[in-house]
């Protein structure tokens, strides 16, 4: 691919069974500023996809969409080729959908197996309830093991783990129930090269099981490199580039980026000439 080649157009529908989400024509407005202008976005089922581009570009209020916190004001949604609405958050996890933020919602003082089962407690048999914390330890633990994440013990509280831990707890926690679509808000943000290694292995070791499709916001374009399969780019409320991670490299992918801003920028003129 030549640096001047023009910006790939973005995936079509996948194939009927193909395509874990799909997001068609999918527009939102804030009063008079239009901050998605038509989204065309395909998921591929077991797929990693990178969604980058600069601040305003959009990622935010898509993301904010597929979570259920705003409704889209045009397109279509569509999971495992069936269209949906997602007016609440709790109809969003109710798809399938999960959202990993960077403030990670871990109760720093709770141990690790509490965190895991946060909102989801096992409680004992009975008319007062209790806390079936053996319980919980012990499915913690084989949960963290299933998945590969190392942790010193399922009873260390959360404040106790390095940045990375406590980025993989809260990405086991998102997928520990039926998930199929997970959304990564930054999960390399200010991390060594030793916990983002953890991390990147803990995507693709999902990724790769087929339990969860996997969506990863980032604006460091190296990170998403090592990460992801397939790479989107948002630029002023529209997806301008798709391309297969080993299809491009950095240098390409950075100069196609220009060229795309140089012709929007060619298009806002051209329109108030």
């Amino acid at each position: 691919m030549s640096a001047a080649a023009q910006p790939v157009e973005p995936a079509p529908p996948a194939p009927d069974g193909a395509a874990a989400l799909e997001v068609r024509g999918v527009t939102k407005s804030f009063g008079a500023l239009s901050v998605l202008k038509g989204i065309d976005l395909t998921l591929r089922q077991g797929e990693v996809l990178g969604l980058v581009g600069d601040n305003g570009a959009g990622k935010s209020t898509l993301v904010k969409i597929l979570s259920g916190f705003q409704p889209p004001d045009g397109g279509e949604i569509l999971i495992g080729g069936e269209r949906v609405t997602l007016p609440t958050v709790a109809a969003s996890k109710a798809q399938g959908i999960e959202t990993v933020y960077q403030d990670l919602a871990l109760i720093p003082q709770l141990p690790v197996y509490l965190n895991l089962f946060l909102g989801h407690e096992i409680t004992t048999l009975g008319p007062l309830r209790l806390l079936n914390k053996r319980e919980m330890r012990k499915l913690a633990r084989q949960y963290l093991d299933d998945i590969h994440v190392n942790v010193p013990s399922v009873d260390a509280e959360a404040v106790a783990l390095s940045g990375g831990q406590r980025q993989a707890i809260a990405v086991a926690r998102a997928v520990r129930a039926a998930t199929k679509i997970l959304l990564l808000d930054e999960p390399l943000s200010a991390m060594g090269a030793r916990e983002s290694r953890l991390i990147i292995d803990l995507v693709k070791d999902l990724a790769s099981s087929g339990r969860v499709s996997i969506i990863v916001i980032d604006h460091n374009y190296a990170h998403l490199f090592e990460l992801c399969d397939r790479l989107n780019v948002m630029q002023g409320g529209r997806i301008t580039i798709n391309q297969q991670v080993n299809e491009t490299s950095l240098e390409e992918l950075t100069e196609l980026m220009v060229s795309s801003y140089r012709r929007q920028i060619e298009e806002v003129q051209n329109a108030g000439a």
